[in-house]
């Protein structure tokens, strides 16, 4: 489609084959499909002259996530326990660092990128990190561990400097978002 169309492919990628020093590509059936797809969009871009833009997401947040079921977000999942009373689910240890980034940010990062970027490794996330543990005291509720699971990745490797050459940056907080959630939503 994109060749009849003599388009840019704009491809969102998967952060988790990042993870944990590259070993995150193959944690799962999820992410090594989303690695193996960035290499299909490279290939089809050589392949056929057609030009490719490829960008990761960490961990989005914001309006509209979805609450509740598998596809559910961490951010969007706390939300929910808190507003129903009930406590924060952490998978052990907790210690497990992430990178929260505000969908307005993932936005004006594929714009940009969309407009100018060209090749592999577009990272959109901000670059502040914190452990699942410490989101979830930001949130000031019950906290329950659960036990450890397998291909849970430890480490986030943010990767925005392609990006950030674009002139993108990371304007919003999550711990700013949490705070506002938490003092609206159910206190």
């Amino acid at each position: 489609m994109s060749r009849k169309a003599g388009c840019k492919i704009l491809y969102a990628g998967s952060s988790t084959k990042f993870g944990d020093g590259g070993l995150g590509r193959s944690a799962s059936p999820y992410a090594w499909t989303k690695a193996t797809n960035t290499e299909l969009v490279m290939n089809y871009g050589v392949w056929f002259n057609v030009p490719y833009a490829i960008t990761y997401f960490y961990n989005v947040y914001g309006e509209r996530e979805i609450q509740i079921g598998k596809y559910a977000t961490l951010i969007a999942l706390f939300k929910e326990k808190m507003k129903n009373n009930e406590p924060l689910t952490i998978v052990s240890p907790g210690t497990q660092k992430r990178n929260f980034t505000h969908i307005e940010d993932i936005i004006n990062g594929l714009v940009l990128v969309g407009e100018h970027g060209y090749g592999d490794e577009f990272g959109i996330g901000n670059s502040e990190v914190f452990s699942v543990k410490e989101i979830a005291e930001m949130y000031e509720g019950e906290i329950v561990m659960m036990p450890e699971r397998q291909g849970n990745r430890m480490t986030a490797d943010v990767i925005t400097a392609k990006t950030e050459a674009l002139g993108w940056k990371a304007t919003r907080s999550i711990k700013k978002y949490i705070e506002e959630s938490r003092d609206s939503n159910w206190k």
